[in-house]
């Protein structure tokens, strides 16, 4: 996600900032900006691109010795990324400088009503309503702290703001909500920071906020209150990781942060898609209607993992919808000149929004006249501007090449279309949909539950650790999910991993079975088409030949535990949404093993992150 840097005290502000700016580069950007607070007045830049662009600008247009100043790198997530949008944003009269993390649900509303109100707004993002609005607190007579509160109690959704005002040159103040934000205790000055990177340097001690806190930094002081005004406490602890380590949030690999990111991951691709009644609200779908009811056939390109994504999907879409839905590799898609037309969409699935192979794909489709919508996770890149509408998933820079993150977003992209697309045709009663919302909802603490019993699968993969070759057999969601896991191990174990539909062990795969092959097995929820049933009784073919059998199924049932040498248990979910929880213990082994094997599991041989060339 977006980096912040919050700084007051006796050094050059506009130092510490940038240096600040610089450690939280590994986050993944697009923009950086900085205000500094001199002479009862805001100095502020900046600019699209690289962090080497701002420096740029302000080296060829100092800005003048400040000793307080807020910085902010910008991950686009409302409007493209461009100088306008660039943070900090500034309020009408300049006196406010804001930066922000996170999405403000309910921002058309207030847009709206500043806009009404006369106010002209220069951006298209959420954060200079914030802005706007904080400012307008201020001339009402509040201080600094009052009017952060005052308005983040108006705010829906998930945030973190951070703000200087040109009349006060004492204070930073900040807020958070379900968004990380973490402060640097110093001696004479005080830090913010998305997380401790930011600040390391300077000191090691720190202070953890609680949800719906608004805190204020001085040079000789913390302050803390809750959304109402009332005082508040945070939890004091010193950081002992390298610099290296705490840009890894204590973890040893990106991969690993980012696996256990996942919750947080789920709930902002969640965030702001649904009513309270659990209506879809997919403002990023521009096309019509009208067109999307016509819609009589839907093909999902990716690569990879993405491709993945692309299976799962195409379960739930046809069973929400009964739209036919085809799944191809985009690098196989316009070769074998596929049949489209104008009631034919074209769902494409790509992390980085740059994949070269499905970029030929869309263009492909785009010239037959089919509809093209793009699930990405890069605002502003080459596929999405190229399609006809997107579903931004929203999960935050990804470093790691091996996703995971990328992943489970991309699948919480494709329901939540599927869902649109049964609202938008009736496919599915309003209440039926809302149910799977709220299934939905609850995939983040469901998430965090299997997160919580890793040590099961990190014990497992140092008893696999001289496994030559490793199976995955899934039926149903759980197919993409086995092929998945496989790709995972394959990518950084540099070992044979194979997934397999699990009716195709008779015909075939059955015969690589030997005693002691480690086979991962993913279990379907209990009671819909005898799929349960069917999958138990495949692992009692695969145990009955020697293979050793890891069983993931739900909490709860009985029934596998005697066909199980391994049992892992996940949270109990309806069929279609169990790839969200059953990829993590797979994720989770492949990152262990390949660890173990001493692997550099961020950067496995021979593979880039974004593949740029067909």
């Amino acid at each position: 996600m977006c980096g912040i840097v919050g700084y007051v005290g006796a050094k050059s502000a506009q130092d510490v900032v940038i240096e600040g700016l610089r450690r939280l580069e590994y986050r993944g950007y697009d923009s950086a900006g900085i205000a500094l607070v001199c002479d009862g007045a805001l100095a502020a830049d900046k600019r699209a691109g690289k962090l080497a662009n701002l420096e740029s600008a302000i080296a060829e247009h100092p800005l003048p010795s400040s000793t307080i100043g807020i910085g902010h790198t910008r991950w686009a997530t409302h409007g493209a990324p461009n100088d306008v949008n660039a943070h900090p944003h500034l309020g009408a009269q300049r006196r406010v400088a804001l930066v922000h993390n996170g999405i403000i649900e309910n921002y058309a509303e207030l847009r709206r009503e500043l806009e009404n109100s006369g106010a002209e707004l220069l951006s298209e993002t959420d954060t200079e309503i914030a802005a706007q609005l904080l400012e307008g607190e201020l001339a009402s007579g509040n201080g600094l702290t009052a009017a952060m509160t005052a308005v983040c109690r108006r705010l829906e959704g998930a945030f973190t703001l951070v703000a200087v005002d040109a009349e006060d040159p004492d204070r930073v103040v900040a807020a958070r909500r379900n968004s990380p934000l973490v402060v640097g205790l110093g001696e004479g000055e005080n830090f913010l920071g998305s997380d401790v990177a930011a600040f390391i340097e300077h000191t090691r001690n720190a202070l953890e906020l609680g949800q719906d806190q608004v805190v204020t930094i001085t040079r000789d002081g913390v302050e803390i209150s809750d959304f109402d005004g009332n005082p508040a406490q945070g939890k004091e602890y010193h950081v002992d990781w390298d610099l290296a380590a705490a840009e890894k949030d204590g973890h040893d690999w990106f991969m690993r942060k980012e696996i256990f990111e996942q919750p947080e991951s789920v709930a902002a691709a969640l965030l702001g898609r649904h009513t309270e009644r659990g209506q879809l609200m997919l403002d990023e779908v521009r096309i019509d209607d009208e067109a999307l009811r016509d819609i009589d056939r839907i093909i999902v390109v990716g690569c990879g993992t993405a491709a993945y994504a692309g299976q799962v999907a195409k379960y739930a879409i046809e069973h929400w919808t009964r739209i036919p839905v085809e799944v191809e590799l985009a690098h196989e898609f316009r070769y074998r000149d596929p049949i489209l037309t104008r009631n034919t969409l074209v769902v494409a699935i790509s992390q980085s929004g740059e994949t070269a192979d499905t970029l030929m794909a869309i263009r492909h489709a785009r010239a037959q006249r089919a509809k093209v919508l793009a699930i990405c996770n890069t605002n502003g890149a080459t596929i999405p501007r190229e399609s006809d509408a997107v579903i931004y998933t929203h999960a935050g820079p990804e470093i790691g090449v091996a996703s995971t993150k990328g992943f489970l977003t991309q699948m919480v992209a494709c329901y939540l279309l599927g869902l649109y697309l049964a609202q938008l045709r009736g496919t599915k009663f309003g209440d039926e949909i809302a149910a799977v919302v709220r299934d939905l909802d609850r995939i983040p603490a469901q998430v965090q539950q299997v997160l919580d019993g890793a040590q099961q699968v990190y014990d497992l993969a140092q008893e696999l650790l001289d496994a030559k070759v490793v199976l995955f057999l899934g039926r149903h969601a759980g197919y993409p999910v086995a092929m998945e896991g496989a790709l995972k191990l394959k990518e950084l174990a540099y070992i044979h991993a194979e997934g397999f539909a699990a009716g195709e062990l008779k015909h075939g795969p059955i015969a690589l079975i030997e005693p002691g092959l480690p086979v991962f097995c993913v279990v379907p929820p209990r009671g819909r088409d005898q799929l349960h049933d069917k999958m138990v009784s495949a692992i009692q073919e695969i145990r009955a030949r020697g293979a050793r059998t890891i069983v993931l199924a739900e909490a709860g049932d009985t029934t596998v535990a005697d066909v199980a040498d391994e049992l892992i248990e996940l949270p109990q979910v309806p069929v279609l949404l169990q790839p969200l929880v059953a990829t993590v213990p797979l994720q989770l082994f492949a990152c262990e093993l390949a660890t173990l094997m001493g692997h550099d599991v961020d950067q496995p041989r021979n593979l880039a992150k974004s593949v740029t060339v067909e």
